[in-house]
């Protein structure tokens, strides 16, 4: 068995159109999918933890979680044939419980699932044509009831289950909203539609016996019983302030591209659509999500209404707007929040509110937010940062730090750090990037777009370009290995320019077909190139002549590589063989087993090497190559790899593919330890900062600290004026205080005189009258 082990570390991304693509497992993580994989995410501390896919799956296509949190329920298609995966998430790590395969009934794909209020059910709805729902006993793998939902090949959006009672589902889709209950055996539908129904995209559940739909026309409808009692249309509101003080809006098509065999939420092709509409088209929900207090839906695009009940009154009312805000970094800022959202989940406390996007971002914000931005609407923010929202075209690393730099047809280009799991730099462009290549001391990039190649600097917050090439639609491009060269391919030939003087110093010509993929050999010596043609090259670059060639017509190459002490060609291709290829023939074809080679890479070693397939899996494999079919392959993209790379030191693997996703692993050795090469120097910490950058920045802070400094002599003037102030009024509120003090005193002291010439004259009074008394007494005595 191979000796090579890699363990999935971090991804970059993101897929929209899984079906219930994201919900919370605790108030801290979420779980969502990426690549092949559920990702568990938390979001405080940021580690991730992985579920991957089935073996040979062709990707995920619906997910649901159980209500008590503890089973992850995962619809693929496994070599053609559905499968339902039931995995316990309280084990570490995640366990498959059940797998659902057997059915007795047709099927092509399961679209949406949903678990009873005990978790003891599962609802499945399948594909049209056959457009089955089916009600399991998912712990025994035993169908309860089956009926068709639908004959006319309609789209079907949804399954639930009444958040309080297993026999009660509800099923939404195109001209469809069927309310079904569980009894003896079968499935029977209690509710009857009048008229024409309309699109209905979404719905959730408002309490035992009412729901909420939403449709395509911007209009929502509460149901209970199966009896609408309430109905409203979602207004149709012109651009926020922010937006139109960016210029007009140009209508422009997604960069989305939804696969269509695996892809099974119908309203994706809606999703696309939209995007292209005017800006006052009716707008369509996607989503809802309930909460204690209403209910939250998508109102278009990049914009999210939340309702709130009207006590005593069967009706809700429009409580608050939350807005994805536009991105500086885009090119054309006004159509960055042009992005229809696809489902929505509140945390367990309702304390966070998380919601996808049809650009396979992911956003979220903190309801009290919601709160205090009265009359203006809240704005969600990246739950992680902004991610790829399709193919990835190129991937390069550099020596000198922990950078990862990846291109897409998004039309952005994005630097990240796999140290920290970050994204340092990202800047949308206006035209398609193909190619990129990072040079040795990260602080470069070159980049090839549909009309130019442009070589980069990679400012502490900016790229910015500083030299271009009329290269039109270069597909290829590498550094060499000391920095000083890099190679261009356009068409059928390669262009090589210096790092220092910036000119095309050679081109290297031969190929008959599109050259898609270039090596450099460890000494910069000589450059390995494969191509449509069939054709493996070898050129010597101080003569400009090919050195050794191997042409196979039959088979059209992906990618090549070369050992790295020169002497071997590694080549994979359209004939689904690795061939080994030393002076001018194929010396040994290693069969890739029923898939087709994409990517491959050998380490700095010569001990390992990786190969990426166009199921989107990862094989680790040792060299030299084994006789047999010897090699682990591990579940990674849910497209073909387009790109692989090996970090400097051998420690970590990077792959990226159609699916928009980038993958970082550990690579480790038979026996499970990390392959050690220890680093002489630490990874660098400078950053580039242009001149003009540093002079206007320097500037601004003597503007400021000028300004500081007048503040504060102002401030200091203010003070005094104050002091002064205050001063003449304590004065004369002494002033005034010592009058009436005075006043009183004088006051007093009269009173005082008054109260003893009273007295003296009571006291005679008193002595007269006693006086009298006596005389009186004494003439009675006498007489």
């Amino acid at each position: 068995m191979s000796t090579v082990v890699a363990q999935s570390l971090h991804v970059f991304g993101f897929r929209s159109h899984v079906a219930n693509n994201v919900f919370f497992f605790d108030e801290q993580i979420i779980i969502f999918p990426s690549g092949n994989h559920c990702v568990k995410y938390n979001v405080d501390q940021k580690w991730q933890k992985f579920i991957p896919g089935s073996d040979k799956s062709q990707g995920m296509l619906a997910l649901s979680i159980s209500p008590n949190r503890r089973y992850l329920a995962v619809s693929e298609t496994v070599q053609e044939k559905p499968v339902i995966t039931i995995y316990e998430l309280s084990s570490i790590p995640c366990r498959k419980r059940k797998i659902l395969n057997n059915f007795d009934f047709p099927v092509q794909r399961f679209i949406s699932m949903a678990f009873s209020p005990d978790s003891k059910y599962l609802l499945t709805q399948t594909s049209p044509p056959e457009s089955n729902l089916v009600y399991w006993l998912w712990e025994k793998q035993k169908v309860m009831a089956i009926v068709r939902i639908d004959t006319q090949s309609n789209a079907i959006y949804q399954v639930s289950f009444s958040p309080q009672d297993n026999t009660q589902v509800c099923v939404t889709g195109n001209g469809m909203f069927k309310l079904l209950r569980f009894a003896e055996g079968t499935l029977k539908q209690t509710n009857f539609q009048r008229g024409e129904p309309p699109n209905y995209l979404a719905h959730t559940w408002v309490s035992e016996d009412k729901i909420v739909v939403g449709t395509d026309a911007g209009r929502l409808f509460l149901f209970e019983s199966g009896d609408q009692r309430w109905e409203t249309s979602i207004a149709v509101k012109e651009p926020t302030s922010e937006t139109k003080n960016l210029g007009v809006i140009q209508e422009s098509e997604s960069l989305i591209q939804f696969p269509t065999l695996t892809s099974p939420v119908p309203s994706c092709e809606q999703v696309t659509m939209a995007s292209s509409r005017s800006q006052l088209s009716p707008p369509q929900v996607f989503a809802i999500a309930a909460y204690s207090k209403g209910f939250a839906c998508s109102a278009g695009p990049g914009r999210v209404l939340l309702y709130e009940k009207v006590d005593d009154k069967e009706s809700y009312r429009e409580s608050r707007e939350i807005r994805i805000p536009v991105d500086p970094q885009s090119n054309d800022p006004s159509q960055s929040d042009k992005q229809d959202v696809l489902c929505m989940c509140f945390s367990p406390s309702e304390e966070t509110l998380i919601a996808s996007t049809s650009k396979n971002q992911l956003y979220g914000i903190t309801m009290s937010l919601t709160e205090i931005s009265k009359g203006e609407p809240a704005h969600f923010e990246y739950l992680m940062y902004p991610l790829h929202s399709a193919s990835i075209t190129g991937l390069a690393t550099c020596i000198r730090k922990p950078l990862i730099a990846t291109c897409s047809v998004d039309r952005s280009v994005r630097i990240w750090n796999y140290e920290s799991n970050t994204l340092e730099l990202f800047k949308e462009y206006q035209e398609e990037a193909y190619t990129i290549s990072l040079h040795p001391s990260g602080h470069f990039i070159v980049v090839g777009f549909a009309d130019k190649l442009r070589l980069m600097n990679l400012l502490i917050d900016d790229i910015r370009s500083f030299k271009e090439y009329s290269v039109r639609g270069c597909r290829e491009s590498s550094f060499s290995n000391g920095g000083h060269l890099f190679a261009a391919a356009s068409g059928n030939v390669i262009h090589i320019f210096s790092t220092t003087s910036l000119e095309n110093v050679l081109n290297l010509k031969g190929h008959t077909g599109k050259i898609r993929s270039v090596a450099w050999n460890t000494d910069d010596s000589k450059l390995i190139s494969c191509g449509t043609d069939g054709a493996v090259y070898e050129w010597n670059l101080s003569s400009g002549k090919r050195e050794t060639e191997c042409v196979l017509k039959s088979c059209s190459y992906n990618c090549v590589t070369i050992s790295p002490d020169g002497k071997i060609i590694f080549a994979v291709g359209s004939d689904q063989t690795l061939k080994e290829i030393a002076d001018s023939s194929v010396l040994r074809e290693m069969p890739a087993f029923d898939v087709t080679y994409t990517a491959v890479v050998i380490s700095h070693s010569g001990r390992m090497m990786f190969v990426g397939t166009s199921v989107g899996t990862i094989r680790a494999m040792k060299y030299p190559l084994p006789l047999q079919k010897e090699f682990n392959e591990y579940q990674a993209h849910a497209g073909p790899v387009t790109k692989m790379s090996l970090t400097f030191d051998d420690q970590f693997l990077l792959t990226v593919a159609e699916d928009g996703c980038l993958f970082t692993w550990k690579v480790f050795d038979k026996d499970g330890r990390g392959i050690k090469r220890e680093r002489e120097v630490g990874f660098a910490e400078e950053v580039l900062v242009t001149k003009t950058d540093m002079e206007e920045k320097a500037q601004i802070m003597l503007e400021l600290k000028t300004r500081v400094e007048e503040l504060k002599m102002e401030n200091e003037y203010q003070l005094r004026l104050k002091d002064m102030n205050y001063s003449e009024k304590i004065k004369e509120l002494t002033d005034k205080f010592l009058q009436e003090m005075e006043s009183l005193k004088t006051k007093n002291q009269a009173s005082s005189c008054s109260s003893d010439s009273a007295l003296s004259l009571g006291i005679s009074i008193c002595q007269g009258a006693t006086l009298k008394r006596k005389k009186k007494k004494n003439n009675e005595t006498l007489s």
